[in-house]
């Protein structure tokens, strides 16, 4: 008897809507003031541009999923493109960046809870961050059941703080015209010598997209509805940054919101700080709704990343006890306490702007990764099971950009991330099949290796946009430019 097919039920508002489920979450309360201290209300550009990096990149992770329609993401696609080596690192900067991400969230529960006890001493802080991690723990290993109510609740609960802060912030913006342009003013304080290091922090505000490559069997006409999703989808992101950052350089000033812990529920203070009940009924409302989705947000990153912990471990590439099943509760309890305590370690001694810069460097090599995969897919002739449009501009701008993200990472970020993926090395070279291990040396030896064929790949790409920055050039000035390589 066959295996029953999947149903092609999700149309273009249903994957819409997971596009725009999947990014909007904590991250607009914690990375809403990043710009403000780097580039004033300038930064409002960056958001746009943030989300147009996260388009193409989404597209990219859709047309690998056309090309190669397997369980794993940018893991599957590296293993296929360069070998079991290539997918592992893959797999574990993917696996590094949950786990960075999980040590965001303490830090920043921590900053909201502040706006209600200001003078939390450093002591208790870490005492917070300890209670917060160790209550989402306990429900994790519990089971799943347990953390998908949990979500459910938590997921519901943190929309509406941000549609109420909106809404007075409009309000107040349209009744003081006068205090909107005076706050505005200038609107480019730092000039935009800080845009990458303000666009690294912003555009893991965006982190999540990928949902948009979830199996084609069940989307009705994925070739179409896919990229029209994700455009649409992301655009709608965009947006609703936007306006909740309009209002935010609206209503307070930038120079205010540069030092703010909290800024969403100051910002909605503000505004209805002419009646002080009201204000403190709003930043309330605000500052309760940022708690709640910063909590639900790190639960649902701690089901994700136990999960991939305990996937690498069962395929042999993690050390075996990531794979423990607690006997009772049925869940990866070892795997789930490990990166519970590892993350509240670098939760205590990281700041945020660190460990947000930090996860975005493993996501922009998982990026990367995916990205320049479709070329050797394509070139091994994979048969996609719907097309895209785009052809290969958009991998290559995919690789362009993900790389200019690394690039804007500190020296000290980089080099943070590049000691954590050593440390994959030896846990790959103990783990894996011997067969595997000698693959790797034969392909790392080779004249055609991983490095040389990328190095290669991005020259040609360079040359090309030289050539055709040329012409536009010559066509626009009607002279010649000497250029430098």
């Amino acid at each position: 008897m066959s295996e029953p097919e999947l149903q092609s039920e999700l149309r273009l508002f249903d994957v819409t809507n997971l596009v725009v489920g999947a990014i909007i979450g904590a991250d607009i309360y914690v990375a809403s003031s990043f710009g403000a201290g780097y580039l004033g209300p300038f930064s409002l550009f960056v958001w746009v541009v943030a989300g147009i990096i996260a388009i193409v990149i989404a597209l990219c992770f859709a047309q690998c999923a056309a090309l190669l329609p397997k369980v794993g993401g940018p893991y599957a696609y590296a293993k296929e493109a360069w070998g079991p080596f290539a997918g592992f690192i893959v797999g574990w900067s993917l696996w590094l960046a949950e786990w960075v991400s999980l040590a965001v969230f303490p830090v920043a529960f921590t900053r909201y809870l502040m706006f209600f006890m200001p003078n939390l001493a450093w002591t208790f802080q870490i005492v917070v961050k300890v209670l917060f991690v160790s209550f989402l723990t306990a429900i994790n290993i519990i089971g799943v059941r347990a953390a998908g109510k949990a979500n459910d609740v938590l997921t519901i609960a943190k929309l509406a703080p941000l549609i109420f802060f909106s809404g007075v912030g409009l309000l107040f913006i349209f009744l003081h015209p006068s205090i909107v342009a005076s706050n505005f003013s200038p609107f480019s304080p730092y000039g935009v010598g800080n845009f990458g290091a303000a666009l690294v922090l912003i555009f893991w505000a965006y982190a999540g997209f990928e949902i948009s490559t979830i199996p084609a069997d069940e989307i009705t006409d994925p070739g179409g509805t896919i990229p029209r999703a994700i455009v649409l989808g992301i655009s709608i992101v965009t947006v609703f940054y936007l306006v909740t950052n309009i209002v935010l350089f609206g209503v307070r000033s930038w120079t205010q919101l540069a030092s703010d812990t909290a800024p969403l529920a100051s910002a909605t203070t503000e505004v209805l700080g002419t009646n002080s009940m009201l204000a403190l009924i709003g930043g309330a409302i605000v500052g309760v709704g940022a708690l709640i989705s910063v909590a639900g947000s790190d639960e649902s990153g701690m089901i994700g990343s136990s999960r991939l912990g305990y996937a690498l471990a069962v395929d042999g590439l993690f050390p075996r006890i990531f794979a423990r099943v607690h006997r009772k509760f049925k869940t990866p309890y070892l795997a789930i306490v490990i990166q519970a305590v590892t993350a509240l370690f670098a939760a205590i001694v990281g700041n945020l702007s660190m460990l947000i810069a930090t996860s975005v460097f493993f996501m922009a090599i998982a990026y990367v990764a995916t990205s320049a995969s479709i070329f050797l897919l394509r070139k091994k002739g994979s048969k996609p099971q719907f097309h895209l449009k785009g052809g290969l501009l958009i991998p290559n701008l995919g690789v362009v950009f993900s790389l200019y993200l690394i690039s804007q990472c500190t020296i000290m970020q980089i080099a943070i991330g590049l000691l954590l993926l050593l440390i994959g090395t030896p846990i790959y070279a103990k783990y894996s099949p011997k067969k595997e291990m000698t693959e790797l040396k034969k392909t790392l030896l080779s004249r055609d290796s991983i490095l040389k064929r990328a190095y290669r790949q991005e020259q040609r790409f360079l040359a090309h946009m030289l050539r055709h920055t040329k012409r536009a050039y010559r066509k626009i000035t009607g002279k010649e430019q000497t250029w430098r390589n």
